[in-house]
């Protein structure tokens, strides 16, 4: 019985690894670059998202007419933690900024959605 437990609990192991390893090789994004916008307070926010090795690599907002220094500080900072979030999950909208914020993180999100083969 104890060769039988061991023989059982060692292939269960190996299947564990084997799709641990499975689940790792496989990205959900696709590489390449993304060119999307969201609606900003004063037109869209062009937003290019690049993903190498199936991570999100960088986010640049490349056209807005968004207020200077105010929805400047949003171009500033969300991009940065969108990155260092692989997504928009938990990121927060800059204060006093949250239409230009939510525009990067449409435009992000719909990057993404295309690097995911969902659009």
């Amino acid at each position: 019985m104890k060769w039988f437990t061991c023989k059982s609990a060692l292939l269960m192991l190996t299947a564990s690894a084997l799709l641990l390893t499975t689940g790792c090789s496989g990205s959900k994004w696709q590489d390449g670059d993304y060119k999307t916008s969201g609606k900003g307070i004063h037109g869209p926010v062009n937003v290019t998202v690049a993903i190498q090795e199936g991570k999100l690599s960088s986010v640049e907002v490349a056209g807005h007419n968004e207020t200077p220094g105010i929805g400047t500080k949003a171009i500033e900072t969300i991009p940065g933690a969108v990155i260092e979030a692989q997504g928009i999950e938990g990121v927060d909208d800059v204060s006093g900024a949250t239409v230009t914020s939510q525009a990067i993180k449409e435009a992000v999100t719909e990057a993404l959605d295309i690097a995911s083969g969902n659009k």
